[in-house]
């Protein structure tokens, strides 16, 4: 795991930009830690060296100035690119001075040596470093010791003490360094499987958009399966009562009576207009009755029959719309009719949806058609509310709606998008908030 994490550039890339803001985190903390430590360090001034304490407290004060200048630096656009060198930097300061303070008092004897290795356990463990790192600042830490020794006015009288003193931090950096080194290989561990995690929730997400695309075609293919099962029972239990119902009318219409009285005529000839209403949407279901979405896709259909038809099952929908249709003489296509039929109920009833909501004066849908490159191109316009500019790249996403909870599952204009994309066409929308929203789309000649 950790040798792919090397070996792939890319993801160690991003792996370097974690550690690098970890680094930067952590060193923001250690620089506000390493301020307070210093100043509180004047309480062992005041006990050990009363002597020393103005020359100590200035060396404090003086170290936690340009720790906070650095923790500036650090806070600064400019200074996070150099935040290893300026933690390494402050890490070192208090060395520096604590290694002063031992020459200035006892050298080897001074008890600021231990002030000096909890200094570096302290930084080793706050800042994240590497086992490397670790040990240079443990070289580090033991070079200033020996040269603050050398430095003390007595030099190293007591040569035992100072060689077990040297020990100990020796060891301390040997420790540091191992710890740094498991800790680094955990951190690369806890990275990679990160990395993992976030790869298997994109294939999961994306597992999960095809199977809400796939749950949406079926559930408009239980909707068609559906409509076909009440069309078949419709044409059973309506077309015979509407073809009695016809014939009495004719009849009765032949009458002399109703000749002679042009109310009950008029009444008569409604009626039959009715019901002639009926037969003909009961003929527009027999197409989901007797036809299976998808079967025959390839199938020669005149468009204009299809619009036809999906106007009369929107009618109620569509009451008070002016509807503008102008197509060319020739509106034959091939493909799925009943599934097409669908895209343009879809296509609609959103637009009445949007007329109702903009409650204009003069409600009107257009819809026109033109031959394009062996194509039928047919665009359907609302003077509607339009489509607000940031939702119009997701009206064709699945499940995205506007309406209230309830009131649809934004699956229609995604399954109606996939229906003309199997027919190798394209379903496009475009829009003006608050005025008008046209969807195009293409559909394929018998000759091509």
């Amino acid at each position: 795991m950790i040798d792919s994490l090397i070996t792939d550039r890319p993801r160690l890339q991003r792996y370097n930009q974690a550690l690098h803001d970890l680094r930067v985190a952590h060193s923001k903390t250690g620089c506000l830690f390493s301020i307070t430590l210093v100043l509180l360090g004047v309480g062992l001034d005041y006990a050990m060296y009363p002597g020393q304490l103005q020359a100590f407290l200035a060396a404090r004060v003086l170290v936690a100035a340009l720790t906070a200048l650095i923790l500036l630096a650090i806070l600064s656009p400019r200074g996070q690119p150099h935040v290893r060198s300026l933690t390494f930097l402050w890490l070192a300061l208090p060395q520096i001075m604590i290694a002063w303070m031992i020459g200035a008092t006892d050298g080897a004897a001074s008890i600021y040596f231990v002030g000096l290795q909890l200094a570096f356990f302290g930084g080793s463990m706050i800042v994240p470093v590497n086992h490397l790192e670790n040990l240079a600042y443990g070289f580090f830490t033991c070079v200033v010791y020996t040269l603050a020794c050398l430095w003390h006015p007595g030099g190293i009288a007591d040569i035992s003490q100072f060689m077990t003193n040297l020990l100990f931090l020796s060891f301390a950096g040997v420790i540091a360094a191992g710890a740094a080194y498991f800790t680094e290989s955990g951190r690369m561990r806890m990275f990679s499987l990160q990395e993992q995690v976030a790869t298997q929730n994109e294939a999961l997400q994306k597992t999960n958009a095809a199977l809400a695309e796939v749950k949406g075609q079926l559930i408009q293919r239980e909707k068609m399966a559906a409509l076909g099962t009440l069309s078949a029972g419709l044409l059973h239990e309506v077309n015979n009562p509407v073809n009695y119902s016809m014939m009495a009318l004719n009849m009765a219409l032949m009458d002399p009576a109703a000749e002679q009285n042009a109310g009950l005529k008029e009444s008569l000839n409604d009626a039959r207009e009715g019901l002639q209403r009926v037969q003909n949407i009961v003929s527009d279901l027999k197409t989901f009755a007797y036809q299976k979405p998808g079967v025959d896709s390839q199938r020669v259909f005149l468009l204009e029959k299809a619009i036809e038809s999906a106007l009369r099952l929107t009618s109620f929908e569509l009451k008070g719309v002016k509807v503008d249709l102008a197509l060319p003489q020739d509106t034959h296509v091939t493909g799925d009719e009943p599934a097409i039929i669908g895209v343009l109920i879809n296509l609609l009833s959103n637009a009445a949806l949007a007329l109702s909501s903009a409650a204009r004066e003069q409600p009107c849908i257009s819809l026109r058609g033109e031959h394009q490159d062996a194509r039928l191109w047919l665009r359907v316009r609302d003077n509607g509310t339009g489509i607000a500019p940031e939702n119009l790249g997701r009206v064709l996403e699945p499940f995205f709606t506007t309406r209230d909870v309830g009131a649809g599952l934004g699956l229609g204009l995604s399954m109606s998008y996939g229906i003309i994309q199997r027919h190798g066409g394209t379903l496009s929308v475009s829009s003006e908030h608050g005025a008008w929203t046209e969807f195009s789309l293409d559909l394929a000649t018998p000759q091509h």
